[in-house]
């Protein structure tokens, strides 16, 4: 007799402070007897490792680090390299397995690789604590260089979809769809505002950020409860199940048994040495695979389609969710994952 687990998406979080996975709440256990003498003719054994095995590669990610700029970065990786491959690209103060649910879905028919941007999740902190947009797009590439794979999709959101715009605006042969989740950045308005600001003013302005994010040190949390507490706090309209993934993914076990959060505090800054707006408007007008922007009717981000950014993209489509806020892949996971879906196979 053969003792099986399946893998399942059925609640819980299983996973320690290092975002590994211990004692899954997404494991249903099926006791599978199997005969060979008495059901030979009855059951197929080959046809229950088939399911065991696409479970357990679909449901347990591969962790793996890379090098850029002599910083180690952390990834994890989901279903067979022999498949198409997707990058998923977090946010801001976010991590690689805030991805966890959308990969689990995509490595049905993909090879899905997500990473810890530098000074974010379990990849290396910069000593100065300068974290440039086109230092996380240098990471990207040398990730894609490490891969060596023609890259069917790349999806970024946020910040993460600021840094896959780029790239694909530097390589546009490399990839052949592009999804940006609120990724474009400061609306019109918001740059109009900023720019009426006197150029020394504003550079003053990031001096004295800088200092302030630099003397900072990480909050220490007593216990898990207390981390999610605060994450329930902040996010009130994320379900139990992704709260609790999202705090023990994000969160960092110290020497003495108390947790911080799994980011640089200094990453909360911008760099004033980044390229000038219009050419970043140039490298969207070099991206020529089709492209899917999503956003939030609920976010604080600008919809490009009606402030006119959306026009800088040759071949684009738009999404907007009534019900979502800036984590629109979590606020409305089915909606954004069978789009993303019909997106991909389109």
């Amino acid at each position: 007799m053969i003792s099986l687990s399946i893998f399942a998406r059925t609640g819980g979080a299983p996973f320690d402070g290092a975002g590994n996975m211990t004692n899954p709440g997404y494991i249903v256990t099926a006791r599978v007897a199997i005969y060979w003498v008495n059901c030979c003719f009855q059951c197929s054994p080959v046809w229950e490792w088939l399911v065991y095995a696409k479970a357990m590669s679909n449901t347990q990610p591969s962790p793996f680090t890379f090098t850029s700029q002599r910083l180690t970065l952390s990834g994890v990786t989901w279903g067979s390299k022999e498949k198409p491959l997707i990058i998923l690209v977090h946010g801001g103060l976010d991590q690689k397995r805030s991805w966890d649910w959308t990969a689990r879905v995509l490595a049905d028919d993909h090879f899905v690789v997500a990473y810890d941007l530098r000074g974010h999740g379990q990849s290396d902190w910069v000593s100065d604590g300068d974290y440039g947009v086109m230092d996380h797009v240098y990471d990207l590439a040398a990730l894609v260089d490490e891969l060596d794979i023609e890259i069917s999709a790349l999806v970024g959101h946020s910040l993460g979809g600021n840094i896959a715009l780029r790239y694909t605006g530097l390589f546009p042969d490399r990839v052949k769809k592009l999804v940006a989740v609120e990724g474009l950045g400061p609306s019109p308005k918001m740059l109009a505002e900023r720019d009426a600001k006197p150029f020394d003013d504003r550079l003053r302005a990031w001096i004295e950020d800088r200092q302030k994010k630099s003397a900072r040190v990480p909050r220490a949390l007593k216990s898990f409860e207390e981390a999610l507490s605060r994450m329930t706090t902040a996010h009130t309209h994320l379900d139990a199940e992704q709260l609790e993934h999202l705090t023990r993914t994000g969160i960092h076990e110290n020497e003495d048994g108390t947790f911080r959060w799994a980011y640089d505090p200094a990453a909360m800054g911008r760099s004033p040495s980044d390229i000038p707006y219009h050419d970043f408007v140039g490298l969207l007008e070099k991206i020529t695979c089709p492209t899917w922007l999503v956003y939030g009717a609920k976010s604080w981000a600008s919809n490009p389609q009606k402030d006119g950014r959306m026009a800088y993209l040759k071949n684009a489509q738009l999404s907007e969710y009534k019900d979502a806020g800036h984590w629109l892949h979590h606020d409305s996971f089915d909606l954004f994952i069978d789009e993303l879906k019909v997106f991909l196979e389109g």
